[in-house]
Formats: structure tokens, sequence, C-alpha cells
């Protein structure tokens, strides 16, 4: 009865390494997946960039709010305050990262028609569900 106590739980050892291996291949595709898809949206926010003509970089005029769940999302408030003496548009790059600094999601956001000496507020929405502690930075901010 040993020899076959001691063969079933050979046969259940072996087949428990299956799965196990199995997750670890779901983890690193399912990593692959979230990495590509961050990579995208950090590409489709640098050519919404470069869309915008005769823009001044005007990171020091916008500042990105506290992050905070709005559905299956990630939303931060971001101002824009506007320095000069004549009407301004405004479009901001935000990237959403993890609290160990990791890019997680990117998104581009227009504020338009801020009044000279004026504040106006917008919302990037990260775009897919985001987990964790998130922080809203601005990567790049063009007046025009």
């Amino acid at each position: 009865m040993n020899r076959t106590r001691a063969g079933a739980l050979a046969a259940a050892s072996a087949l428990l390494v299956v799965p196990l291996t199995g997750c670890d291949e779901v983890k690193e595709t399912a990593g692959d997946i979230v990495a590509t898809a961050t990579a995208a949206a950090a590409s489709a926010a640098q050519e919404k960039m470069n869309e915008v003509k005769d823009g001044v970089n005007a990171t020091g005029d916008v500042r990105a709010g506290a992050t905070k769940p709005d559905g299956d999302r990630t939303v931060s408030e971001i101002t824009a305050t506007n320095p000069t003496d004549k009407q301004a548009d405004y479009t901001v790059w935000v990237n959403f990262r993890d609290d160990q600094g990791n890019l997680l999601d990117a998104v581009v956001l227009n504020i338009g028609g801020v009044a000279p000496g004026a504040s106006k507020n917008g919302t990037a929405r990260s775009n897919r569900t985001l987990s964790g502690t998130t922080k809203a930075e601005i990567g790049q901010a063009l007046r025009h």
C-alpha cells in the first residue's frame, strides 16, 4: 500500500508542475500584452502632439491633480493656467504611472479657450482599466 501511495503522490506532483508552468507562461504573455498596449498608447500620444502646429512648450503652465477611479478607468483633473495676454488652447500629454514609476498608460487632452491670466480644467481619462496606485504626470504640454 505504501508503494501505491508513493506512486499516486508522484503522479499527482507531476501533474501539478504542468499547470504551474502554464501559469507562468500566461503571466508572461499577459505582461507582454500590457507592455504592447502601453507602448501603443505612448506612440499615439506622441503622434497627437506632433499634429500641433506652432505650439509653444507650456509644461510649466499645466499641472496634474490626484488620480481617482471613474467607472472602469482612472482619471486626473488637469489644470492649464494661461500666463499670456491672449486666449490660448493647450494640448497636454498625460502619463499614468504606478507607484514604482512604470508607465501604465498615456493620453492626450485638449483644453481649449483658456482666457489670459485664467485657469481652466480638463479631465485626463485612461484608455483602459489601471490597477493599483497610480499617479498622473504631465509628459508634455503645448500652448497654441
